[in-house]
């Protein structure tokens, strides 16, 4: 990508008002370069302010970078520049179910699939919302003091499917976080039509971290602290936890190394202040 780089930053020195940073700043975003793309992007956004893809851009930089309301806020401003956009309702859908306020992710995500109705991502995402809202208790009355708009329901919260919501970035992202046993300790992995496999992938993965440290002791190189490579399909990457457990971390195939690694290491975080606080 080096080269797309530096060709693309040749053509925006040689005219600023070349939609060239669109595609410059999609490229330093997958690399991972997320102030760089973001700074590219503004700036194009001030010679073309009414750009829905450069917001779409810009949204998915913050997602990137940890910061759903902006995300939020710059989707917000596609769908009111290009109503029916389905990657910006995609976008504020998965924001809300990540923030556990399921009712606005199904209304979202029912608008992106109506303008994508072909989108099999988008059709998961739906079902795994609608099982989360079937899966939460009524309330039988409301409560006296409404909850801030930004903080995940209890039922949701205290779910470990949602462990690792917070953490994530895109919809192409999951992670489980694994006894020694196989068994799913938290989190979740949907397949398009909405189905819960994760069990399944645990049973696969089962005394894979006992295999790791059997070939680094054999290799003499010191106890595995994470592996990560590519598939055909998707980035994978894994961590010990501990009682030699295991932590998956499975992202899209264009996921940058560096971000897969600092996904890796925000999931084992999360992981390990639940395991602390005595689950």
């Amino acid at each position: 990508m080096g080269d797309d780089v530096h060709s693309l930053s040749d053509e925006l020195a040689r005219d600023p008002a070349s939609l060239a940073f669109l595609p410059l700043g999609e490229v330093l975003r997958r690399e991972g370069r997320l102030d760089q793309a973001r700074r590219i992007v503004v700036r194009g956004l001030e010679r073309h302010p009414h750009l829905p893809d450069a917001h779409d851009l810009l949204a998915r930089i913050y997602a990137d970078e940890g910061e759903p309301e902006k995300a939020f806020d710059e989707w917000d401003m596609v769908r009111r520049l290009a109503p029916g956009h389905p990657d910006a309702a995609k976008g504020m859908g998965f924001i809300c179910f990540r923030e556990g306020r399921l009712p606005e992710a199904e209304r979202y995500l029912q608008e992106a699939q109506a303008g994508a109705p072909a989108d099999e991502r988008i059709a998961g995402a739906l079902a795994m919302v609608r099982q989360a809202i079937a899966d939460t208790p009524a309330v039988a009355e409301p409560p006296t003091i409404a909850m801030p708009a930004m903080r995940m329901p209890a039922a949701a919260a205290e779910d470990p499917r949602f462990l690792f919501t917070a953490v994530l970035t895109d919809d192409d992202q999951t992670a489980l976080l694994l006894d020694r046993d196989g068994l799913v300790l938290a989190g979740a992995y949907h397949t398009w039509d909405g189905r819960d496999i994760a069990q399944d992938v645990g049973a696969q993965l089962s005394g894979v971290s006992d295999e790791a440290t059997r070939a680094t002791r054999h290799l003499g190189i010191g106890a595995w602290r994470s592996i990560t490579f590519e598939a055909e399909a998707a980035m994978v990457a894994m961590a010990p936890t501990a009682d030699d457990g295991l932590l998956v971390l499975a992202a899209g195939r264009a996921t940058p190394l560096g971000l897969t690694r600092r996904l890796l290491d925000r999931c084992a975080a999360h992981a390990r202040a639940w395991m602390e606080g005595g689950a």
